[in-house]
């Protein structure tokens, strides 16, 4: 079992946890906290203006992350003897691009005078459409960012209400247009299927639209109500129906179907690109076990088996590292069974699949009942899902990991 820890003032990582360090793949992953409106259906570590009181700025987040970076790359140090190079880069939130292209390049910078940047790095920001414009993609392409990924969710007005979406319809293509435009290679929709509401037109409308914009890379997620959030209050309320799963896996097999025939393949379970160049490499970085620090209120790390996470209020954040202490909240030690179940609920979503080194006897037992089954499929020395069994894979990981 895992064993949560408290965290004091000063944190420590146990000495083991630096083993291997720089040999794995390490990213940096920054959270903007900052949100012009709180979307229905979002449960994120996110504030709006109203929310953050008087104490907490972009400004003072800013300069926190600053020391946060700079300390953890020094007790990284102290603990291997180095400081490992950042290999990826992500900006996410909340809202980054409500830090206009100056703050993000600041971002940035704050990263490379820490870690640094391997050469080749990808470094991706969240964006959302209404809060871009040609020049804001300029900026970020100037100070060093390789990927945009925009937040689209829908075509569809009336979806876009339900979710609470302040962007226009067509604004989402019109800035993944626009990041084309400025020299990115390498640009991503998100969206959200299965609202209330939501038809199959609305779906073609939305992957149509999608199509248009010439991205190399689609993430579509199924609605989650999630507890707390305003829509779980108005389904409880009855005020919306509950996403319905015969609708949630009829609408990702259109999904599939639409983005492939543009020439888009899966290659987890929730992410198309149109080649692996294209692939998102900083999540890639967490499927596959590699090392990440994660900067900004209630972010989350995890280095070598551990894993922490910040202080959430971006006042509380800024305030423990004015005081020269890093806003580490609370930590977990992952036991090898709590490392073995993640690397196997992890790698069964990749179309890389799961290796079938990583099963005990009975696992693979469960397993080749899986593949009977018709949910998974064996290639080579590894298990892969079907399309069917895609629909499933939280399933396929029960299955296996009761075994």
């Amino acid at each position: 079992m895992n064993t949560v820890v408290p965290v004091p003032s000063t944190f420590e990582l146990p000495v083991e946890a630096f083993d291997g360090v720089g040999d794995r793949a390490f990213g940096i992953y920054v959270h903007v906290p900052f949100c012009a409106t709180r979307c229905g259906y979002c449960d994120f570590n996110t504030y709006t203006a109203g929310e953050l009181g008087t104490s907490a700025s972009p400004q003072s987040w800013l300069e926190g992350l600053r020391r946060e970076l700079d300390t953890a790359a020094e007790l990284i140090q102290a603990g291997t003897g180095c400081v490992p190079t950042a290999d990826t880069v992500f900006v996410g939130g909340g809202t980054p691009s409500l830090l206009g292209g100056d703050g993000l390049a600041d971002v940035l910078g704050a990263v490379r005078s820490s870690f640094g940047l391997t050469d080749g790095g990808e470094v991706t920001t969240e964006s959302n459409p209404e809060s871009t414009s040609p020049e804001f993609f300029d900026r970020l392409r100037d100070s060093g960012f390789t990927r945009i990924s925009l937040g689209m969710q829908s075509a569809a007005p009336h979806v876009l209400a339900v979710l609470d979406r302040t962007h226009t319809p067509g604004r989402a293509v019109a800035a993944a247009k626009e990041a084309r435009a400025a020299g990115f290679e390498h640009v991503n929709l998100d969206l959200i299927y299965g609202t209330p509401g939501e038809r199959d037109g609305d779906l073609d409308q939305s992957l149509a639209a999608v199509l248009d914009a010439g991205v190399d890379h689609v993430s579509a997620y199924a609605l989650i109500v999630e507890d707390g959030t305003a829509m779980a209050r108005k389904v409880r309320r009855g005020e919306l129906p509950a996403p319905d799963d015969d609708v949630l896996a009829s609408r990702y097999e259109r999904i599939d179907t639409a983005l492939n025939a543009a020439g888009m393949s899966w290659y987890e379970v929730s992410n198309w690109a149109t080649d692996a160049a294209a692939q998102c490499r900083h999540n890639i970085g967490y499927w596959d076990g590699g090392d990440w620090w994660g900067a900004g209120p209630g972010a989350h790390s995890h280095i070598g088996g551990t894993r922490f996470w910040n202080v959430k209020h971006p006042a509380a954040y800024a305030d423990r590292l004015a005081a020269g202490h890093l806003p580490v909240m609370g930590s977990e030690l992952l036991s090898a069974e709590d490392r073995h179940l993640e690397e196997l609920m992890l790698t069964v979503r990749l179309r890389s699949g799961v290796p079938t080194t990583l099963l005990g006897p009975a696992e693979r037992a469960a397993a080749e009942q899986t593949v009977a089954d018709g949910l998974m499929v064996q290639r080579g020395e590894r298990l892969v899902l079907t399309d069917r069994g895609r629909l499933l894979a939280d399933a396929v990981v029960r299955t296996i990991a009761a075994a």
